[in-house]
């Protein structure tokens, strides 16, 4: 995973010159949507977030594996009245990351845009999880996703984050509750609370 930099394209605003901080000129949605229309990303994986673009880089084995384990499973905790949204762009915050599950009310015909809420969202870390307990981690909290899941791969844990809430002093929105299930646990999605999911069924 890496911050690209990419070209302006034409017809888009010049950045400020550079400061003495150092501090990075982010892009914009829109800038981000023109540079992807044009091609610029082709075959590449990346998510716009916070104003920065980034590479995700090539998936390996053990995320694609835990990935449809995942999903699989989500698909008995939430057998109607969801779509189960995967790794797809998901418009919020001023940013679209794409995350490896989202759980969205109804079906893709109620749909004329890429949904831009959900009920779960979950990402897949076996390279990223500082990332996606960090950064990920506050966006969806900004986004106003109330239950938020990060599987560490490596560990062979689950991270849960809920909860989110505005700290106004320092001006960023996180999650207040984080808690951490081991592969011998299960955890119930907050919109399906009858539905038990074994974190060892998440685990290649």
């Amino acid at each position: 995973m890496s911050v690209l930099a990419p070209p302006i394209p034409p017809d888009t605003q010049t950045p400020p010159p550079a400061r003495a901080q150092g501090r990075a000129w982010k892009w914009t949605l829109a800038q981000f949507n023109e540079m992807w229309e044009r091609g610029y990303f082709e075959g590449r994986r990346v998510e716009f977030v916070f104003g920065e673009v980034i590479d995700m880089g090539k998936q390996g084995w053990p995320h694609v594996a835990a990935l449809s384990l995942l999903i699989e499973a989500l698909r008995r905790a939430f057998p109607t009245g969801y779509w189960i949204y995967d790794q797809k762009p998901f418009p919020v915050a001023g940013s679209e990351p794409e995350p490896d599950a989202a759980i969205v009310p109804g079906s893709p015909r109620d749909y004329t845009s890429h949904p831009t809420t959900a009920v779960l969202v979950v990402e897949v870390s076996d390279t990223t999880l500082n990332y996606d307990l960090t950064t990920k981690a506050e966006l969806y909290a900004t986004a106003g996703i109330t239950d938020y899941w990060v599987l560490d791969v490596s560990a062979r844990e689950l991270h849960v984050f809920r909860d989110p809430q505005t700290n106004a002093a320092l001006n960023v929105t996180t999650y207040r509750a984080h808690t951490t299930h081991a592969a011998n646990e299960a955890v119930s999605p907050l919109a399906a609370p009858n539905a038990s999911i074994s974190v060892a069924d998440l685990l290649p």
